[in-house]
């Protein structure tokens, strides 16, 4: 109520035009409702790339309030690892986190915690944009992809047995459901964020039935949405026309494993994981993350790079209709790349973690 009578203040007054327009730009930026995201900081080098988001959106005024969780694994009656009810209960809550890199531990009994997380908040549908960053030089310049991963079955769904010995089987499971909801979900995606072409990477020649299935739904649900253009293409060929290429792909959707494999391709062609943004998106919630490793070499010594968490980050804000604060954020973290004075190792400076985190605060700031 108080925002919209400042605004509707601001509108009848006798301020110029130009001063009207900045002072309600302000007052949408700074007086939005301050929201609450569970945040899982992780493992390794997760605290200190989370507190480095953190920093940053205080600087920009984000509104944002976080509820940390520790997501160390314990131990259950029947001896496996399981993750702590507190998880549960903040994302029942906030209905969207934020996530460090996680490591799980290898040993009977520990199941993958970020799979973990993926299926008990059924986040089936993984995205990842994937976009050349200007001044940060690879060998491909024009990037401009977004992988759509199916995220809760396929050959992730842990399905296999003994035959006989020497000899196992793993079951892909491909259903219907989730093959029209991920499809449905990419071409929402193209239309919302004004992309043209969607594009099915299938193996369906060999895989008759199960990725048949799934082509066959989105070949359903591109009849139901003519004003995208539709593409199918095998996967092999997806690989081999990319690293010629990237140009000629837009939005892409595709199974499980798939997805997996290609969209750690498509980070490669613009500098790797640590620029490489990713959401996890669900019908009742949506888990933002860095897809990168843990680095336990460099955690605790201020040289991790948060470029990754905060660019997933801001996809975040967008999920939330945060825009305007978004693009802020994101333009100020392309700029200090960009300008290249201020990077950390692996961007091919000799900035700390902390150093690269407050000349971001500082264009931010800059900003408003």
């Amino acid at each position: 109520m108080a925002c919209k009578f400042v605004k509707s203040f601001l509108l009848k007054s006798s301020f110029s035009p130009v001063l009207k327009k900045s002072l309600v730009t302000s007052q949408r930026l700074f007086s939005s409702e301050v929201r609450t995201v569970t945040l899982i900081p992780g493992d390794g080098i997760g605290p200190e790339i989370s507190a480095a988001v953190q920093k940053i959106f205080e600087a920009s005024g984000t509104p944002i309030a976080w509820d940390p969780v520790d997501v160390t694994p314990v131990k259950g009656p029947d001896g496996n690892f399981r993750l702590p009810q507190k998880i549960f209960d903040s994302m029942a809550k906030t209905k969207i986190g934020l996530k460090g890199p996680l490591e799980t531990p290898i040993g009977k009994g520990h199941q993958s915690l970020n799979l973990a997380l993926r299926k008990a908040f059924s986040l089936y549908a993984n995205v990842r944009p994937c976009r050349s960053i200007e001044g940060y030089k690879t060998p491909y310049d024009d990037v401009d992809i977004v992988t759509i991963r199916e995220n809760t079955e396929g050959e992730y769904s842990g399905i296999e047995h003994i035959i006989v010995d020497g000899v196992v089987q793993s079951i892909k499971l491909i259903t219907e459901t989730a093959s029209m909801r991920v499809a449905e979900y990419a071409f929402k995606y193209a239309r919302d964020n004004k992309r043209k072409t969607v594009t099915a990477v299938h193996k369906a020649n060999i895989m008759r039935m199960s990725d048949g299935l799934f082509l066959k739904c989105c070949r359903e649900v591109a009849a139901k949405n003519k004003d995208i253009k539709f593409t199918e293409m095998y996967l092999d060929t997806v690989c081999l026309n990319m690293v010629q290429d990237p140009s000629q792909y837009d939005v892409l959707v595709m199974p499980n494993l798939y997805g997996d494999i290609l969209s750690d391709l498509c980070a490669g062609l613009i500098g790797g994981l640590g620029v490489t943004p990713s959401g996890n998106i669900g019908s009742e919630g949506a888990i933002f993350e860095s897809v990168h490793g843990t680095a336990p070499d460099i955690a605790g010594e201020d040289k991790a790079n948060p470029t990754a968490l905060l660019l997933s980050a801001v996809m975040m804000l967008r999920h939330m209709e945060l825009g305007e604060h978004a693009n802020r954020i994101q333009k100020s973290a392309l700029e200090v790349i960009s300008e290249g004075k201020v990077l950390t190792g692996d961007l091919g400076g000799k900035a700390k973690c902390s150093e690269f985190t407050d000349e971001i605060c500082e264009k931010v700031v800059s900003s408003k």
